[in-house]
């Protein structure tokens, strides 16, 4: 039996959203800025795309901008956003907003409690010290702990900061408009919902001043260079207006999935595994474990077995590295180089959930 519990690292092009994107590829292939009919043809099918996201968002039209992924949209927001003013990013954010930290140059890191969630005093501490911009996350794409995302955003604009969010493995079990209506920037990603890989984008707040990333061209209202993937973009949009309706259906789902698959676990090996996250609020389609006898082996020895799944943030998978997060949360450098992540997704089924559990009690057995 092959299993792919990798989603949190990407998911399956829906069939609907390739229906939609293959006109773009096929005869309404025009770049969108050109003025003759193939690119007005091009440019319309964008603008509606741009109109659907803006109303599942609850957010103006105009406030959405497109990019390369989800990647970029992060270094976009921490790098251009209240530039040359003090900046607070959460300790467990991912590589792209921590490394864009460090390109934006000083800064200051918001703790993260053992559970794995930022306290808000955190936060308001931050501010206290003149912290203008604060990044912090949705959900933490390792454990899927719900972050105060939106409590936080309160505390910003208090003390007359913005709060930027970070929602890509939040698109499919968070209510997306709660967290536009709170935050003053988002970031999300197509193919963590079944949208095409290379495609993302940054929402900002009307109001809010960002200056350009990508220089070269007048597209994004001047403020992003560069010709508009219009099939990538007419993809995400039905892909996130597909997330965001069936979002109740995919909670319950997966929800039943990781239950079931931890609590194997969890029963079978006896006290020698456990619930990176399990004390706080998380998504259902996440799970990640440390297990007493894990590793790197354990994914490559799963991998025989059929079963995808990964140590962490797939753009850090070739990286011999203990997990920032699991540092973060407090572990040793040996403990957070033991954890597994294991994500489930609308395809999933119960079966597979429960032979990949299996799969993982055989192996540390076997280990033993």
């Amino acid at each position: 039996m092959n299993v792919y519990l990798d989603y949190a690292a990407t998911s399956p092009l829906r069939a609907e959203v390739l229906e939609r994107m293959l006109p773009l590829l096929k005869e309404n292939f025009g770049n969108p800025d050109s003025l003759h009919a193939f690119g007005r043809k091009a440019a319309y099918l964008i603008g509606e795309a741009r109109d659907r996201i803006a109303e599942t968002l609850g957010v103006k039209p105009k406030e959405v901008y497109f990019t390369s992924g989800g990647t970029e949209a992060d270094n976009w927001a921490v790098r251009c956003l209240a530039a040359g003013e003090l900046f607070a990013v959460s300790a467990i954010e991912h590589a792209a907003v921590l490394s864009s930290a460090k390109l934006r140059g000083e800064h200051a890191l918001l703790a993260c409690g053992k559970e794995g969630r930022v306290p808000l005093q955190a936060v308001e501490e931050a501010l206290k010290r003149g912290a203008k911009l604060v990044a912090l996350m949705a959900v933490n794409n390792e454990t899927g702990v719900l972050q105060p995302a939106q409590e936080a955003a309160e505390l910003c604009h208090k003390y007359g900061a913005l709060l930027f969010a970070d929602c890509v493995q939040a698109s499919r079990s968070c209510d997306l408009k709660a967290l536009t209506a709170a935050a003053d920037a988002v970031a999300l990603s197509a193919h963590k919902l079944g949208g095409p890989k290379g495609t993302g984008l940054l929402w900002v707040r009307s109001g809010v001043r960002i200056s350009p990333l990508i220089a070269g061209g007048e597209q994004e209202r001047s403020l992003r260079g560069g010709t508009l993937n219009a099939a990538g973009i007419v993809g995400m949009a039905e892909a996130l207006v597909l997330a965001q309706s069936e979002r109740e259906a995919f909670i319950s789902h997966t929800k039943q999935l990781r239950d079931a698959f931890e609590a194997h676990i969890l029963s079978a090996l006896n006290g020698e595994a456990r619930i990176d996250g399990g004390e706080a609020e998380r998504v259902p389609n996440l799970s990640h474990i440390t297990f007493a006898g894990g590793g790197e082996w354990l994914i490559g020895a799963l991998d025989l077995r059929g079963v995808a799944c990964s140590g962490g943030a797939a753009c850090s998978a070739h990286a011999a590295l203990p997990s920032h997060v699991m540092l973060a949360m407090g572990r040793s450098e040996e403990e957070a180089k033991r954890g597994v992540r294991f994500s489930f997704g609308a395809e999933t089924t119960l079966e597979e959930a429960r032979y990949a559990a299996q799969m993982v009690v055989e192996l540390l057995r076997a280990c033993r």
